[in-house]
């Protein structure tokens, strides 16, 4: 039996406040433009943050349940080979498990809460 992960997406503010509102999140500029939305697994997410989102306030970490999104939900190679979860539909927010602020330490590094894989 294979268990589907806990998916990590990180957003502004801002741009989920919308989804609150609609109760569908369609997705940030770059998911649009590559015409899925990109998530991060747990082992994943502190890389993706620091990589695209580097010194940057005012954001959120939602995890999502993996398992809500059947086919639309597919690993491919990014980063590195690594398999990474792209969903390709758009994220109802029934599939949100909880949202997080991700404030910044001293050093302007991301604080993560303790993550589920």
């Amino acid at each position: 039996m294979s268990v589907t992960p806990t998916l990590y997406k990180i957003v502004t503010e801002a741009l989920w406040q919308q989804a609150r509102q609609t109760g569908i999140f369609h997705g940030a500029g770059i998911d649009l433009k590559d015409g899925f939305i990109h998530f991060s697994t747990a082992d994943q997410v502190k890389q993706t943050a620091a990589l695209h989102f580097a010194g940057q306030s005012g954001l959120l970490l939602i995890a999502v349940d993996g398992g809500h999104f059947g086919d639309k939900l597919i690993f491919e190679p990014s980063r590195g080979g690594d398999l990474f979860p792209h969903l390709y539909a758009d994220l109802p927010l029934a599939a949100v498990l909880w949202e997080a602020a991700l404030p910044l330490d001293e050093a302007g590094a991301h604080v993560f809460p303790e993550l589920t894989p």
